[in-house]
Protein backbone atom coordinates (compact mmCIF):
# COMPACT_ATOMS: atom_id res chain seq x y z
CA UNK A 1 0.00 0.00 0.00
CA UNK A 2 1.29 3.04 -1.10
CA UNK A 3 1.50 5.37 1.84
CA UNK A 4 1.48 9.61 1.68
CA UNK A 5 2.42 12.27 3.73
CA UNK A 6 -0.40 15.12 4.06
CA UNK A 7 1.04 18.56 2.28
CA UNK A 8 0.09 21.32 4.89
CA UNK A 9 -1.40 24.81 3.22
CA UNK A 10 -0.05 26.79 6.59
CA UNK A 11 3.62 26.07 8.50
CA UNK A 12 3.78 26.83 12.45
CA UNK A 13 6.85 28.60 14.25
CA UNK A 14 8.69 25.23 14.54
CA UNK A 15 8.30 24.18 11.16
CA UNK A 16 9.74 27.70 10.14
CA UNK A 17 12.76 27.42 12.46
CA UNK A 18 13.44 23.97 11.44
CA UNK A 19 13.75 25.26 8.14
CA UNK A 20 15.76 28.25 8.82
CA UNK A 21 18.03 25.84 10.69
CA UNK A 22 18.24 23.67 7.49
CA UNK A 23 18.81 26.39 5.03
CA UNK A 24 22.30 27.21 6.65
CA UNK A 25 23.59 23.86 6.87
CA UNK A 26 22.69 23.74 3.62
CA UNK A 27 23.52 26.55 2.67
CA UNK A 28 27.19 25.88 3.77
CA UNK A 29 27.16 22.64 1.28
CA UNK A 30 28.42 25.54 -1.78
CA UNK A 31 31.02 27.21 0.26
CA UNK A 32 32.35 23.28 1.27
CA UNK A 33 32.40 21.90 -2.27
CA UNK A 34 33.86 25.07 -3.49
CA UNK A 35 36.62 24.65 -1.13
CA UNK A 36 37.26 20.74 -1.77
CA UNK A 37 36.83 20.50 -5.19
CA UNK A 38 40.23 22.38 -5.27
CA UNK A 39 42.16 19.44 -4.64
CA UNK A 40 39.16 16.52 -5.36
CA UNK A 41 37.52 15.42 -8.41
CA UNK A 42 33.60 16.21 -8.14
CA UNK A 43 32.52 12.17 -7.58
CA UNK A 44 35.08 11.24 -4.88
CA UNK A 45 33.81 14.67 -3.24
CA UNK A 46 30.16 13.74 -3.10
CA UNK A 47 31.61 9.51 -2.22
CA UNK A 48 33.17 10.96 0.77
CA UNK A 49 30.62 13.40 1.85
CA UNK A 50 27.63 10.46 1.63
CA UNK A 51 30.24 7.91 3.05
CA UNK A 52 31.54 9.72 6.09
CA UNK A 53 27.60 10.78 6.68
CA UNK A 54 26.76 6.97 6.60
CA UNK A 55 29.17 6.33 9.13
CA UNK A 56 28.28 9.01 11.39
CA UNK A 57 24.65 8.21 11.87
CA UNK A 58 25.02 4.20 11.54
CA UNK A 59 26.47 4.67 15.53
CA UNK A 60 23.38 6.54 16.00
CA UNK A 61 20.89 4.53 14.81
CA UNK A 62 21.91 1.96 16.85
CA UNK A 63 22.00 3.27 19.82
CA UNK A 64 18.47 4.90 19.14
CA UNK A 65 17.08 1.14 18.89
CA UNK A 66 16.66 1.29 15.21
CA UNK A 67 17.79 -1.16 12.48
CA UNK A 68 18.66 -1.20 8.89
CA UNK A 69 16.27 -2.72 6.40
CA UNK A 70 16.89 -6.97 6.48
CA UNK A 71 15.86 -7.74 2.46
CA UNK A 72 15.53 -6.26 -0.70
CA UNK A 73 12.21 -4.84 -0.38
CA UNK A 74 13.52 -3.12 2.45
CA UNK A 75 16.13 -1.57 0.95
CA UNK A 76 13.57 -0.54 -2.46
CA UNK A 77 12.52 2.54 -0.99
CA UNK A 78 15.66 4.23 0.54
CA UNK A 79 17.23 3.13 -2.72
CA UNK A 80 14.93 4.97 -4.99
CA UNK A 81 15.04 8.18 -2.56
CA UNK A 82 19.24 7.56 -2.57
CA UNK A 83 19.47 8.04 -6.39
CA UNK A 84 17.39 10.72 -6.59
CA UNK A 85 17.96 12.91 -3.65
CA UNK A 86 22.07 12.28 -2.92
CA UNK A 87 23.49 10.14 -6.04
CA UNK A 88 22.59 12.50 -8.87
CA UNK A 89 21.99 15.84 -7.52
CA UNK A 90 24.65 16.05 -5.31
CA UNK A 91 26.94 14.42 -7.99
CA UNK A 92 25.33 17.16 -11.05
CA UNK A 93 25.49 20.01 -8.62
CA UNK A 94 29.64 19.54 -7.43
CA UNK A 95 30.47 18.71 -11.26
CA UNK A 96 28.46 22.15 -12.32
CA UNK A 97 30.05 24.17 -9.87
CA UNK A 98 33.65 23.20 -12.06
CA UNK A 99 31.33 25.93 -14.23
CA UNK A 100 29.95 28.33 -12.00
CA UNK A 101 30.81 30.11 -8.33
CA UNK A 102 28.84 28.25 -5.85
CA UNK A 103 27.05 31.49 -5.18
CA UNK A 104 25.47 30.54 -8.40
CA UNK A 105 25.25 27.11 -8.19
CA UNK A 106 22.93 28.03 -4.89
CA UNK A 107 21.05 30.63 -6.59
CA UNK A 108 19.87 27.60 -9.16
CA UNK A 109 19.19 25.58 -6.26
CA UNK A 110 16.49 27.52 -5.62
CA UNK A 111 14.27 26.30 -8.21
CA UNK A 112 13.90 23.27 -6.95
CA UNK A 113 10.13 24.03 -5.11
CA UNK A 114 9.13 25.14 -8.84
CA UNK A 115 10.10 21.91 -9.69
CA UNK A 116 8.94 20.17 -6.84
CA UNK A 117 5.43 21.67 -7.41
CA UNK A 118 5.82 20.54 -11.41
CA UNK A 119 6.39 17.55 -10.18
CA UNK A 120 3.71 16.70 -7.93
CA UNK A 121 1.04 18.17 -10.35
CA UNK A 122 2.49 15.94 -13.03
CA UNK A 123 2.03 13.02 -10.82
CA UNK A 124 -1.58 13.87 -9.19
CA UNK A 125 -0.86 14.09 -5.96
CA UNK A 126 -0.80 17.67 -5.48
CA UNK A 127 -3.58 19.94 -7.20
CA UNK A 128 -1.86 23.60 -9.06
CA UNK A 129 -2.66 25.77 -6.13
CA UNK A 130 -2.15 29.61 -7.55
CA UNK A 131 -1.29 30.82 -4.06
CA UNK A 132 1.84 28.60 -3.79
CA UNK A 133 2.79 28.84 -7.41
CA UNK A 134 2.43 32.69 -6.92
CA UNK A 135 4.45 32.88 -4.16
CA UNK A 136 7.65 30.33 -5.84
CA UNK A 137 7.41 32.54 -8.72
CA UNK A 138 8.05 35.53 -6.12
CA UNK A 139 10.57 34.06 -4.40
CA UNK A 140 12.33 32.97 -7.55
CA UNK A 141 12.32 36.62 -8.44
CA UNK A 142 13.99 37.75 -5.44
CA UNK A 143 16.56 35.51 -6.15
CA UNK A 144 17.12 36.57 -9.36
CA UNK A 145 17.36 39.89 -7.69
CA UNK A 146 19.95 38.76 -5.35
CA UNK A 147 22.36 37.04 -7.96
CA UNK A 148 21.09 38.83 -11.30
CA UNK A 149 19.55 36.97 -13.76
CA UNK A 150 21.92 33.83 -14.29
CA UNK A 151 21.59 33.46 -17.85
CA UNK A 152 23.20 37.08 -18.23
CA UNK A 153 25.80 36.20 -15.19
CA UNK A 154 29.76 36.38 -16.90
CA UNK A 155 31.00 34.06 -13.90
CA UNK A 156 28.89 31.01 -15.50
CA UNK A 157 28.29 28.66 -18.07
CA UNK A 158 25.67 26.79 -19.69
CA UNK A 159 26.55 23.83 -19.13
CA UNK A 160 26.79 24.54 -15.38
CA UNK A 161 23.43 25.82 -15.53
CA UNK A 162 21.68 22.91 -16.91
CA UNK A 163 23.13 20.48 -14.33
CA UNK A 164 22.18 23.00 -11.90
CA UNK A 165 18.50 23.03 -13.17
CA UNK A 166 18.82 19.34 -13.52
CA UNK A 167 19.89 18.44 -10.27
CA UNK A 168 17.01 20.76 -8.57
CA UNK A 169 14.14 18.30 -10.96
CA UNK A 170 16.00 15.44 -9.20
CA UNK A 171 15.43 17.04 -6.00
CA UNK A 172 11.71 16.90 -6.64
CA UNK A 173 11.56 13.51 -7.77
CA UNK A 174 13.31 12.59 -4.70
CA UNK A 175 10.35 14.27 -2.53
CA UNK A 176 8.04 12.95 -4.33
CA UNK A 177 9.20 9.59 -3.51
CA UNK A 178 9.61 10.31 -0.15
CA UNK A 179 5.88 11.21 0.41
CA UNK A 180 4.33 8.22 -0.97
CA UNK A 181 6.81 5.17 0.33
CA UNK A 182 9.02 7.00 3.35
CA UNK A 183 5.77 8.33 5.29
CA UNK A 184 6.14 6.34 8.56
CA UNK A 185 9.87 5.97 8.36
CA UNK A 186 11.47 7.81 11.38
CA UNK A 187 13.66 10.28 10.14
CA UNK A 188 16.81 8.99 11.61
CA UNK A 189 16.14 5.20 9.43
CA UNK A 190 15.42 7.47 6.46
CA UNK A 191 18.72 9.41 6.49
CA UNK A 192 20.61 6.98 7.70
CA UNK A 193 19.62 4.34 4.98
CA UNK A 194 19.59 6.41 1.95
CA UNK A 195 23.00 7.41 2.80
CA UNK A 196 24.19 3.59 3.01
CA UNK A 197 22.40 2.89 -0.16
CA UNK A 198 24.09 6.24 -1.65
CA UNK A 199 27.11 5.32 -0.47
CA UNK A 200 27.68 1.90 -2.14
CA UNK A 201 26.30 3.48 -5.47
CA UNK A 202 28.58 6.01 -5.24
CA UNK A 203 31.66 3.51 -4.57
CA UNK A 204 30.97 2.09 -7.38
CA UNK A 205 30.48 5.32 -9.81
CA UNK A 206 33.57 6.87 -8.41
CA UNK A 207 35.40 4.20 -8.51
CA UNK A 208 35.21 3.86 -11.74
CA UNK A 209 35.27 7.33 -13.12
CA UNK A 210 37.21 8.57 -10.34
CA UNK A 211 39.63 5.72 -9.03
CA UNK A 212 40.32 7.20 -6.06
CA UNK A 213 43.11 5.52 -4.32
CA UNK A 214 45.43 6.98 -7.25
CA UNK A 215 44.89 10.86 -5.69
CA UNK A 216 47.22 12.41 -4.02
CA UNK A 217 46.17 13.07 -0.47
CA UNK A 218 44.58 16.50 0.04
CA UNK A 219 45.51 18.79 2.40
CA UNK A 220 44.14 20.16 5.82
CA UNK A 221 41.14 22.25 4.32
CA UNK A 222 40.09 20.31 1.80
CA UNK A 223 39.50 17.76 4.71
CA UNK A 224 38.02 20.10 7.39
CA UNK A 225 35.93 20.94 4.36
CA UNK A 226 34.43 17.26 3.93
CA UNK A 227 34.09 16.74 7.64
CA UNK A 228 31.54 19.71 7.46
CA UNK A 229 29.90 18.85 4.09
CA UNK A 230 29.57 15.37 5.86
CA UNK A 231 28.28 16.33 9.04
CA UNK A 232 26.36 19.41 9.12
CA UNK A 233 25.35 19.81 5.42
CA UNK A 234 24.53 15.91 5.34
CA UNK A 235 24.03 14.04 8.12
CA UNK A 236 22.45 16.23 10.50
CA UNK A 237 20.41 18.27 7.34
CA UNK A 238 18.75 15.20 6.43
CA UNK A 239 17.63 14.55 9.74
CA UNK A 240 15.80 18.13 9.48
CA UNK A 241 14.91 17.41 6.12
CA UNK A 242 13.03 14.35 6.43
CA UNK A 243 11.85 15.74 10.50
CA UNK A 244 10.10 18.78 8.10
CA UNK A 245 8.66 16.56 5.33
CA UNK A 246 6.78 14.63 7.45
CA UNK A 247 5.54 17.37 9.69
CA UNK A 248 4.64 20.07 6.48
CA UNK A 249 5.02 17.97 3.13
CA UNK A 250 6.94 18.04 -0.04
CA UNK A 251 6.33 21.43 -1.30
CA UNK A 252 6.75 23.09 1.85
CA UNK A 253 10.50 21.47 2.65
CA UNK A 254 11.20 22.48 -0.56
CA UNK A 255 10.64 25.73 0.63
CA UNK A 256 14.69 25.76 1.88
CA UNK A 257 16.47 26.14 -1.42
CA UNK A 258 14.57 29.63 -1.52
CA UNK A 259 16.55 30.47 1.92
CA UNK A 260 19.77 29.03 1.30
CA UNK A 261 20.74 32.31 -0.87
CA UNK A 262 19.57 34.32 2.01
CA UNK A 263 21.67 32.82 4.65
CA UNK A 264 24.85 32.24 2.50
CA UNK A 265 24.91 35.88 2.12
CA UNK A 266 24.68 36.66 5.80
CA UNK A 267 27.26 33.63 6.79
CA UNK A 268 29.12 36.11 4.27
CA UNK A 269 28.56 39.32 6.36
CA UNK A 270 28.62 37.84 9.90
CA UNK A 271 31.59 35.83 9.29
CA UNK A 272 33.47 37.08 6.21
CA UNK A 273 32.80 40.77 6.57
CA UNK A 274 31.27 41.03 3.49
CA UNK A 275 28.96 44.32 2.98
CA UNK A 276 25.12 43.77 2.01
CA UNK A 277 24.54 45.73 -1.10
CA UNK A 278 21.51 47.14 -1.68
CA UNK A 279 20.22 44.38 -4.39
CA UNK A 280 20.95 41.87 -1.64
CA UNK A 281 18.58 43.79 0.51
CA UNK A 282 15.88 43.98 -1.76
CA UNK A 283 16.36 40.24 -2.92
CA UNK A 284 15.94 39.19 0.50
CA UNK A 285 13.00 41.25 1.18
CA UNK A 286 11.09 39.89 -2.20
CA UNK A 287 11.82 36.45 -1.28
CA UNK A 288 10.31 36.94 2.32
CA UNK A 289 7.21 38.27 0.37
CA UNK A 290 7.19 35.01 -1.31
CA UNK A 291 7.27 32.91 1.43
CA UNK A 292 4.43 35.03 3.39
CA UNK A 293 2.55 34.23 0.35
CA UNK A 294 2.79 30.45 0.17
CA UNK A 295 2.58 30.39 4.22
CA UNK A 296 -0.82 31.63 3.40
CA UNK A 297 -1.18 33.15 7.42
CA UNK A 298 -0.67 36.86 6.12
CA UNK A 299 -3.93 36.55 3.65
CA UNK A 300 -6.15 35.64 6.92
CA UNK A 301 -4.54 38.51 9.21
CA UNK A 302 -5.96 41.25 6.37
CA UNK A 303 -9.01 39.35 6.04
CA UNK A 304 -9.72 39.37 9.55
CA UNK A 305 -8.57 43.16 9.48
CA UNK A 306 -10.83 44.33 6.52
CA UNK A 307 -14.05 42.57 8.05
CA UNK A 308 -16.64 45.86 9.55
CA UNK A 309 -16.15 45.77 13.62
CA UNK A 310 -20.44 45.02 14.18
Amino acid sequence: MVTMIAQKEQMDGQDWSLLLVLSILWGGSFFFNGIALRELPPLTLVLLRVVMAAAILLPVLHLRGLRLPKDVAGWRPFVAVALFNNVVPFSLIVVGQTFISSGLAAVLNATTPLFTILVMVAAGDEMLSARRVGGVLAGLIGVVILRGAPGLDHSGSGIGIMLGLAACMSYGVAALLARRYLAHSPPLATATCQLVASSVMMLAIAGVADRPWTLAMPGLPTWLAISGLATLSTALAYILFFNILRRSGATNVMLVTLLVPITAILLGSLVLGESLSSREIIGALVIGSGLLIIDGRIFRVLRVAARPNT
